[in-house]
């Protein structure tokens, strides 16, 4: 933000217990957000900066507590005629028996938790034996547990930039799993770029665009602005979509920064965007 001209004056964590107090005293023209996971991503930060009325980067507080809920986003992109892996939602209370998931989803499958971010509590179920150990992982992390068929084909990720006629994709990224690792888990986002990134990915061009039109497609099924980044496996039948994230990692290693770089657009510029978008919202 500095590079780009901008006046940032400080990091401010919203974990202090003066957090209201600071956002509420100081003249603050814009807010960046950072933060990911509960309380960060899902729309609670962004009510307090309403109430406060600052503008911020990113979505609503509504749109990024519906894209932070993987069951509510999967009903969206069912409106919104996107392709969806088959999959059940349940609570301890609505829990169905091993039998009936393996019945919907298959005997392989990724359990996750309905709302959560970066991976945490996610499993990989390669036999129906295995599935309820990786419910009750994912139910340490939420109240609501996702199970999913199990996808095959090639992992894509691509980034929606914009809002309303400005609203275009970035380059599709192919994700290279390491040997060591079967899905994009916590270990491999972090990893270096250059190891496990692939841009432009390896498509044939009719299903490039195909991948780049489902991102633009899901952030506005979603309500998304500014910026959102959505998770694709690319199979033999066609693209499925996986997950849309509201607030993108924007690490030197995460895919976004990336995949702006290989479209032309430096990092400090990215910043730049998102925050004047922002400021046309507050305006309008």
């Amino acid at each position: 933000l500095l590079e780009a001209g901008y006046g940032a004056v400080e990091l401010v964590d919203p974990a202090d217990p003066k957090f209201i107090e600071r956002m509420a005293s100081e003249a603050y023209d814009v807010a960046f957000i950072a933060l990911h996971g509960k309380g960060g991503e899902d729309g609670m930060t962004q009510h307090v900066l309403e109430f406060l009325g600052i503008p911020y980067t990113g979505s609503s507080p509504l749109a990024s507590g519906i894209a932070m809920d993987k069951d509510l986003s999967k009903l969206l992109y069912a409106r919104a005629g996107l392709p969806i892996a088959p999959g059940i939602t349940f609570g301890r209370d609505d829990m169905p028996s091993i039998e009936e998931i393996v019945a919907i989803v298959g005997p392989q499958s990724f359990v996750k938790p309905v709302v959560n971010g970066s991976s945490y509590g996610i499993s990989l179920v390669k036999d129906p034996s295995e599935l309820a150990a990786a419910i009750e992982l994912a139910f340490e992390h939420g109240e609501k547990v996702m199970v999913e068929h199990r996808v095959f084909g090639v992992e894509c990720s691509v980034a929606a930039l914009g809002d309303g006629e400005t609203l275009r994709a970035l380059p599709v990224v192919e994700i290279m799993m390491p040997k060591q690792s079967e899905f994009y888990d916590l270990e491999v986002k972090y990893a270096d770029p250059s190891d496990i990134h692939r841009i432009p990915a390896q498509l044939p061009e009719d299903v490039y665009a195909q991948v780049q039109d489902i991102a633009c497609r899901a952030h506005n099924a979603l309500g998304l602005f500014g910026i959102s980044r959505t998770d694709v496996i690319v199979t033999e039948d066609g693209p499925i979509i996986l997950e849309t994230n509201n607030i993108p990692g924007m690490t030197p290693e995460s895919l976004v920064p990336d995949e702006a770089r290989h479209a032309g657009i430096e990092f400090c510029d990215l910043c730049a965007e998102l925050v004047e978008l922002a400021f046309a919202r507050a305006a309008r």
